[in-house]
């Protein structure tokens, strides 16, 4: 995870649907947000018994960050190359990974050539990303900090306006924040720390996790 480029990374902002009509044809596109193959089957399986009147459930499946996220499509029955991958390769263009992107048609009873199946299936996809939008997934380290109750609500208030997110605040004997940060924060929230606890306080680092960063 050596690059800035390699730091984030792009999903889906909600799982969501868009429909267009080629030639009488109806081509709706349904992503949703996955974290694994075997979910991304059960998407596509689901949809597929869901709309069981449809001709064809073309499918394509991103997960993982960069710089080699997992990729798979299926043309379900289209002329090769003519569904899955094109949905795949919008799905690349937009950066987005953890997403499968289901294409289910009913067939209007005219015939579209492979080329008019291409934009078919990619303007699908298109479409239905820009109803969902996007969010950002930074690699973040997870730290724990345990501090006094008289400096926790400062403390709270300034990691989150420096940018800091707070996972989760519990109440004992002190007060303990789990917080979110990329590692390369570390010196900063160190030096907020220092100032606001006068060094009562030191950052416990956990693990590297990816987050959503909306």
């Amino acid at each position: 995870m050596g690059s800035e480029r390699e730091m984030h990374y792009l999903t889906i902002g909600r799982d969501g649907a868009a429909e267009i009509e080629e030639k009488r044809s109806r081509f709706l596109c349904t992503l949703a947000r996955v974290e694994d193959e075997a979910e991304a089957r059960v998407v596509v399986e689901r949809l597929r018994k869901q709309h069981w009147d449809a001709r064809h459930t073309c499918s394509a499946v991103r997960i993982g960050p960069p710089p080699q996220p997992v990729e798979r499509s299926n043309d379900d029955g289209e002329p090769a190359g003519t569904a899955g991958a094109p949905m795949l390769e919008v799905l690349r263009g937009a950066g987005v990974s953890d997403t499968v992107a289901v294409v289910t048609r009913w067939f209007g009873g005219t015939l579209l050539g492979a080329g008019g199946l291409v934009r078919a299936y990619s303007d699908a996809v298109r479409t239905a990303l820009d109803e969902v939008g996007t969010l950002r997934r930074e690699l973040v380290r997870e730290y724990r900090i345990e501090v006094a109750y008289d400096a926790a609500g400062r403390l709270e208030t300034d990691l989150r306006s420096a940018g800091v997110s707070v996972l989760e605040t519990s109440y004992d004997a002190a007060v303990t924040l789990r917080i979110g940060a990329p590692p390369a924060e570390e010196k900063r929230i160190e030096t907020l720390l220092a100032e606001v606890t006068a060094g009562a306080s030191v950052l416990v680092p956990g693990e590297d996790q990816w987050a959503d960063v909306r």
